[in-house]
Order: C-alpha cells, then sequence, then structure tokens
C-alpha cells in the first residue's frame, strides 16, 4: 500500500505478507496457449477429450436439454428459486435504469456537418458461469440477463459440470430463468475455447464476446482470446476494503472483511481506519471469527497472508490509501459516509454505511454488477455493466455546399502539410464540385514538409 504523498502520518497495524500475483505464471501462460491451439486444430473431438481429462465429464451431449433444465428447477428449494428470481429482477431493473442512460443523437456541429451517434448491441456473448469449489448462483444475472437487457439476441452459457450428475440444479435454474438461450455443460479452458471459435454445432459462429469469472487458466484463456473475441475484463482474486472511523462497529468490519477473505486464499482484505482503537478491536474480532466459521481454513489463509490494518491521519489520507489501492469493493463504516462519496475515485462498487455489506452485491440482490475490477484496475476502468454489451456507433452526414466549404479547405491543409495526397484529393475533388478550387494543391510538399509519410492498417506510422 502507497502512501502517496509526502507527510503521511499513516501507521501500519497489520501487513501483509505477500503480495497478490498479478498476471499468470508462466506455466499457466504456457499450458492454456497449448489448449487453445489443439482446440482450434482439433475442434470439438478437442474439447471433448480435456472435458474427459479435466473433468471427468464426457456427456452424449454438452448442451442442456429443456427437460433436464425442468428437472433442475423442480430439484431446487422454493424458497431458493424465489430469492434467484429476486436477485435476477433487481439486476434487469438496474440494468434497464443504465440502458436509459446510453442515448441516440444526432446534432447539426457545424452548418452542414451533421454528426451522431446510435447505441447497437453486439450479436452474441458467450457467458462463462464459475462452479469452482461452489457455484456460485448470482453470476448469471451479471453475465446473462444484463446482455439480454442490451438486446444481444444469442446469449449462450457455459457452466462446469458438477460432477457424475452433471450441472448443480440450483446454478441450471438461474442460468435458464436469467436469459440464457443455450445452455452447455463444459468448463475451464476448453469452453472458452468452443465459444470463441464457434465449435458448438448448434451455435453455427463464433461469439462476439466472451464474459464472467474463473480460475487462473479461465482468465489466461480470456487474455489469450482477446482480439479474436472482446472479453469482459481480467479478474483476478476477489477483493475487498473497507474504510471506517471510531464509530464503526468492530464486529461488522470484521465480519465484511472475511466474507471476502473466504473467496480464496490469495484474496486481499484491507482496514483503512482513522481510529487505532477501532483497528485493533477489528484485529481481534476477526481472530474471534474465525474460530466460529464453519469452513475457516481459506478466510485464514487469506487474511494471514494478505490482510491489512492501516490507521490513517484523518479522513483526507485514509481516501487517498484507498484510492491508491483502488479495491474491486469497498465499504465504507463512517460517520461521514456522504463525504466519501463525493470524494473517493477509485474502486469498483462503493458500500455506504454499515447496513452495506459486500455479500449483498456478490448474490445479486442490489441489482449492481459485480463483474469488477481487481488488482488496481479501478484507476481506469469500471465493472460490467448494461454498457459493455453495446457498441457506440458514430455517424456523420454532410449536407449542401455549406458543410463542405467549412471542412474540405482545413482537410485539405492538414493533408498537404502530412504529405497525404490521396487524403487531400479527397477534399479537392468535393469542393471542385461545387466550382470552387479553395486551396491549389501543391505539386510539391511545401518547404520543410514531409514528402509522405508510411502507412500502416492502424493509420498513419
Amino acid at each position: 500500500m502507497s502512501a502517496g504523498d509526502a507527510g503521511v502520518t499513516m501507521t501500519y497495524l497489520k501487513r501483509p505478507k505477500e503480495e497478490p500475483v498479478k498476471g499468470s505464471a508462466p506455466e499457466v501462460k504456457e499450458r492454456v496457449s497449448e489448449m487453445l491451439l489443439r482446440i482450434e486444430r482439433g475442434g470439438l473431438d478437442a474439447v471433448r477429450a480435456y472435458s474427459r481429462e479435466l473433468d471427468g465429464w464426457d456427456p452424449p451431449e454438452f448442451r442442456v436439454s429443456e427437460e433436464e433444465i425442468g428437472r433442475a428447477a423442480e430439484a431446487v428449494d422454493p424458497g431458493l428459486r424465489e430469492a434467484i428470481e429476486f436477485g435476477r429482477d433487481n439486476t434487469r431493473r438496474f440494468a434497464e435504469m443504465q440502458l436509459g442512460t446510453l442515448v441516440d443523437f444526432e446534432e447539426e456541429v457545424a452548418p452542414g456537418v451533421v454528426a451522431g451517434q446510435r447505441q447497437v448491441p453486439v450479436g452474441s456473448v458467450g457467458a462463462y458461469q464459475p462452479a469452482g469449489r461452489v457455484p456460485l448462483l448470482a453470476s448469471p444475472f451479471m453475465t446473462v440477463a444484463v446482455p439480454k437487457v442490451a438486446g444481444v439476441e444469442n446469449v449462450v452459457a457455459c457452466v462446469p459440470p458438477g460432477g457424475a450428475g452433471g450441472v448443480f440444479p440450483a446454478m441450471l435454474h438461474s442460468i435458464a430463468v436469467s436469459g440464457a438461450d443455450a445452455i452447455y455443460a463444459v468448463g475451464g479452458v476448453q469452453a472458452l475455447a468452443a465459444m470463441a471459435f464457434g465449435l458448438f454445432e448448434d451455435l453455427g459462429s463464433p461469439v462476439d464476446m466472451i464474459v464472467g469469472a474463473g480460475n487462473a487458466y479461465v482468465a489466461e484463456a480470456k487474455r489469450q482470446l482477446f482480439g479474436r473475441v472482446g472479453i469482459d475484463l481480467l479478474a483476478g482474486p476477489s477483493e475487498v476494503a473497507v474504510i471506517a472511523d471510531a464509530s464503526a462497529d468492530p464486529e461488522l468490519v470484521a465480519a465484511d472483511l472475511l466474507g471476502q477473505a473466504e473467496h480464496g486464499p490469495t484474496s486481499p482484505a484491507s482496514l483503512v481506519t482513522t481510529s487505532e482503537e477501532l483497528g485493533r478491536a477489528v484485529m481481534g474480532e476477526v481472530e474471534r471469527q474465525l474460530g466460529e466459521l464453519r469452513t475457516p481454513d481459506v478466510a485464514r489463509a487469506a487474511w494471514r497472508d494478505h490482510g491489512t490494518v492501516v490507521v490513517a491521519g484523518g479522513r483526507e489520507e485514509a481516501a487517498r490509501l484507498s484510492d491508491g489501492l483502488a479495491p474491486e469493493h469497498l465499504e465504507v463504516h463512517t460517520g461521514e459516509d456522504g463525504w466519501y462519496l463525493e470524494n473517493l475515485k477509485n474502486y469498483g462498487s462503493l458500500f455506504l454505511g454499515d447496513r452495506s455489506t459486500v455479500a449483498y452485491s456478490d448474490k445479486g440482490m442490489t441489482g449492481t454488477n459485480h463483474v469488477l475490477p481487481t488488482a488496481g484496475a479501478a484507476r481506469y476502468t469500471g465493472g460490467l455493466s448494461v454498457a459493455k454489451f453495446t457498441k457506440t456507433l458514430t455517424y456523420q452526414r454532410v449536407t449542401g455546399g455549406e458543410g463542405t466549404r467549412r471542412l474540405a479547405p482545413p482537410v485539405m491543409r492538414f493533408s498537404q502539410t502530412e504529405g497525404l495526397w490521396a487524403h487531400e484529393a479527397t477534399a479537392r475533388k468535393r469542393l471542385e464540385r461545387l466550382g470552387e478550387q479553395g486551396m491549389v494543391r501543391s505539386p510539391r510538399p511545401p518547404d520543410g514538409g514531409p514528402a509522405g509519410q508510411e502507412e500502416t492498417g492502424g493509420g498513419v506510422r
């Protein structure tokens, strides 16, 4: 954790033993590259071979049938079904509100020059559903329901098998009611490759985007497939930071730190507090609550190796420290939550007040998307949203002679200076159609100007 400005007064009560590893290990990169190449060459047979090898899963068909979806729904407890539908509905509602902020428009930017934009959904999305140690039931809300709100025509979901019986029934039900157009019981790198290469026979063609979290191999596969398909973001271990002052409840702060540490042994959990007394009380509470958890091992390892408690000299320093972390999840337990809302800049999602907890969003109940930037990426990007599934397409129209008179002369000057004479000709010829030469083309570049520029596919180099 960086202090940022000189003269800060922060004090560490607990430092992490290890810094989280950023990026993929070399052996992961090599293995994923090998798998993608083999699947691209071998097609669905290679997908099936990896499914047998890695998951012990070799069904007659990877696509989950309507009958299987129906049986899964019947197997889910009615109370859980109701909870799934509640979270799905809230996520849809928030996505619809976001979509309402993405507008088409057309305006005259200069006399005779019209510019506009349209919001157009991508054509198809492949949604990977994590189901490693446990199935994450809210993931389909974020990666299936949200693109459907955006207007994506075809959303296909891949979910790892949960054993000999196939997909966890509750997970299958959540995917189905979120609106997936097709569901395939296949996991890991092979699932992403099948969607990116268009290998499922009834899919017909590669998807345009792949979204969803997974293990280190899934994350690396997304990185290597990016460019061939779009992706949401590259996610690392789940993170939480809490800003708390003397008014905070140590029991709740400790519970929320452990709630995210439970995600994995490399999940960072950080407390930034303006009260040393509160910081020490939280550390004691963490140890006490670890003794009460049914499954403490993962959270204990994460807190031991990646837990941080730092005392800041005031709210301004606390905000600077938090912005330096740029955490995936950020909770604020203070008497000045409004001030922090106005002044914090770097986080994936913000949870204000002690009644708010990350778990409410993790489980898809608050409506906001829980696919969020990690490893400091919140410094430059937000999380997954309905906007990710739409393309802002711009267009322009020049009407009448006035627009040409406005645009052609400066474009000709730019082009002559740059030595790009074919560019210059496109503007000059349109001016000539009006019977106006405007600017006479120079037979040679102006003194000191470039004789020409080499162009590449990406523009002038």
